[in-house]
């Protein structure tokens, strides 16, 4: 009977030191989330400009390239997209606390909200429409995104581009060839991460050139699917699920 009673009290104790990861810090929304960015950047470079709104290095040496050829309209152009993009890394610093005291939902929640409207609103504009409008408007929530959504799962990850993926998967291999004669696999972990993350990134992208080719701007409405099964299952966090745990911090922050 005692014997039962200590492995009864050693499982309570496991329980207890388990790490809980909130449910906006799962990896299956990292997954989507990196998706949709996928189809942003496949969006945004065929029909918005050839401008890519998911990270800003690209456009950053387009512009070097630009003012380096004399060509300085066109340079200068660029500061439209990049400057957008510090414009949301700058709004979703500074919103999440008061968000978060003011509503019974958390700023993660509310971003996915906003992403869903300006989605919505960009499927309505015709053709002809100014493409800085898009790209101005998907560069605004890419950062926030990326800027919110930084560990799946205590893994930092990056949730708008692929780069970081490419380079960690590089680093797991490396660790992988290193460590193949011993026990030591811990690596795997982030390796998979990463190996997933740039295969859903992919998904996105490949899914967003054929929507896209086949319905031209409203092809965006096909991404407002995926933000609405994530803002759901948020929402539903928020209020019921971790209604107690609403001032805990998603690692990362």
């Amino acid at each position: 009977m005692k014997k039962a009673v200590s492995a009864d009290s050693n499982t309570d104790k496991a329980k207890k030191n388990q790490h809980y990861y909130l449910i906006c810090e799962r990896k299956w929304l990292y997954f989507v989330l990196i998706a949709v960015a996928g189809f942003w950047g496949a969006f945004t470079y065929l029909l918005r400009g050839d401008v890519f709104c998911n990270a800003q290095t690209g456009n950053v040496v387009l512009m070097g390239m630009a003012l380096g050829t004399g060509h300085w309209m066109e340079g200068l152009y660029y500061l439209i997209p990049i400057s957008a993009y510090m414009l949301g890394a700058f709004v979703s610093e500074l919103l999440p606390n008061p968000i978060k005291h003011r509503l019974l939902v958390r700023w993660d929640t509310l971003l996915i909200l906003i992403e869903m409207a300006v989605v919505l609103g960009i499927g309505f504009l015709p053709e002809s429409a100014p493409v800085q409008i898009s790209q101005v408007a998907i560069n605004f929530i890419a950062s926030m995104q990326y800027n919110t959504f930084r560990q799946a799962e205590g893994i930092p990850v990056a949730t708008t581009f692929a780069t970081n993926h490419i380079r960690q998967i590089g680093i797991g291999l490396a660790k992988e060839i290193r460590h193949r004669h011993t026990d030591e696999k811990s690596h795997r972990i982030k390796l998979k991460m990463h190996l997933k993350m740039l295969f859903f990134f992919a998904v996105g992208c490949i899914a967003g050139a054929f929507l896209s080719n086949h319905f031209l701007g409203k092809a965006i409405w096909a991404t407002l699917l995926p933000l609405a099964f994530v803002f759901c299952v948020l929402l539903y966090a928020d209020l019921v699920a971790e209604k107690s745990r609403i001032e805990e911090k998603p690692a990362g922050h």
